[in-house]
């Protein structure tokens, strides 16, 4: 089933290849340089937040969320080029992983509760 979600996926995943390839950086693109690329960024956007009260927009301003844009854009980027690298229909992979959270996690014994799913099993 084709819908509007795997057609934005797949559009990035043109756009990053195109990229790439006018590089000619595919040669370094392995899963595994991916995948540091990819926690790296990750660590840059979370420092965005390093010691905020709560990290709400109004608390970051204006340059500090484009910041972020930027740095969830890199996260997006690597996360749709290593999908692409190892086959993964992302798309398919989070319909399947809410599957397995849904059944870890039911609504009626988990609604307002942080905690993990094996933290209030009894």
């Amino acid at each position: 089933m084709t819908n509007a979600a795997d057609s934005d996926l797949a559009r990035l995943r043109d756009l990053v290849r195109v990229f790439v390839d006018e590089r000619d950086w595919d040669q370094f693109h392995t899963p595994k340089n991916v995948a540091a690329a990819l926690s790296v960024e990750a660590a840059e956007l979370l420092e965005h937040f390093q010691w905020l009260q709560s990290g709400r927009a109004e608390e970051l301003g204006e340059r500090k969320l484009n910041e972020v844009r930027h740095e969830m854009a890199d996260v997006l980027v690597y996360l749709v080029r290593l999908a692409d690298k190892l086959d993964v229909d992302l798309f398919a992979a989070v319909e399947e992983k809410m599957v397995l959270n849904r059944a870890k996690y039911p609504a009626d014994k988990v609604r307002g509760d942080a905690r993990k799913y094996y933290e209030y099993k009894s």
